[in-house]
């Protein structure tokens, strides 16, 4: 499943690219005709995005909810583009670019109360520019489980993913095992500070690497596959060369480094 960085990368190229513009819109697959009746005409104003989750904003109120899940994908293009799949959720057609909407888990209208509901369900996102720790602060203060499952529940902190959650627990020097409300104030500070630092850059480069010019021997962007990150399924530590240790928590494998991480 995308994680918050593409979800964030992702709005600001479709607003880049289609804002301001009326849009055809329809749904190919009929799974979403009803937004695209509702939407189909009209300008899109901006894209938005909280966690993993997109909200296209149409004049007159109304806004596109957008969920990829685990086999959501767009395929932009310029005009004239491909004819639609049988799979399109969604296809928007602006003046000179267009873009499908494929596998999407919701792609649906919601409303104002609806969105608010959403919203209130969902952690700080450490990609929105006003964001604070201090709800994470105070989930993770209550939170009797491991931090390590924690940080993949979003209405803790939206957007993090099994790679982040690895790599930034990696980062703090924090075991992914220890109670989650155990953790000091300071520690849950590093925690979205390394979290807000990399989901900005995967938001840059538009693909996760954790691993910092000065231990990679060349430039981050450059690296591939595993060797982008410290331990995320990685054989040893990056940094200390410790056998990784993995373990289903949360219903993912999570990776770590005992000698990095050692248990308090």
């Amino acid at each position: 499943m995308p994680e918050g960085h593409t979800i964030h990368r992702h709005a600001r190229m479709h607003a880049a690219e289609l804002g301001g513009q009326r849009l055809a819109v329809s749904s190919p697959q009929g799974w979403a005709s009803d937004a695209a009746q509702a939407v189909d005409g009209k300008v899109l104003t901006n894209v938005d995005a909280y966690g993993k989750h997109l909200l296209y904003r149409f004049e007159d109120d109304l806004s596109v909810h957008v969920h990829l899940g685990l086999f959501g994908g767009f395929r932009r293009y310029k005009l004239p583009g491909p004819p639609a799949r049988e799979t399109t959720r969604l296809r928007f057609i602006g003046d000179e670019r267009g873009m499908d909407l494929a596998g999407a888990v919701i792609s649906q209208l919601i409303d104002p109360a609806e969105e608010d509901a959403l919203m209130a369900r969902l952690g700080p996102d450490p990609l929105r520019r006003h964001a604070r720790a201090d709800r994470m602060r105070a989930a993770l203060a209550r939170r009797k489980g491991p931090i390590g499952g924690a940080l993949l529940d979003q209405s803790v902190i939206a957007g993090l993913g099994n790679v982040y959650r690895a790599e930034i627990l990696f980062a703090c020097g924090i075991d992914p095992l220890r109670e989650a409300r155990s953790l000091s104030v300071d520690e849950v500070t590093q925690i979205w500070k390394a979290a807000k630092k990399m989901l900005a850059e995967g938001e840059r480069s538009g693909k996760i690497v954790t691993v910092p010019r000065r231990e990679a021997g060349k430039a981050p962007s450059k690296l591939t596959g595993k060797d982008r990150h410290q331990v995320y399924k990685r054989e040893r530590c990056r940094r200390c060369g410790t056998p990784v240790r993995s373990q289903t928590v949360a219903t993912r494998t999570l990776f770590w480094c005992p000698n990095c991480q050692a248990a308090r």
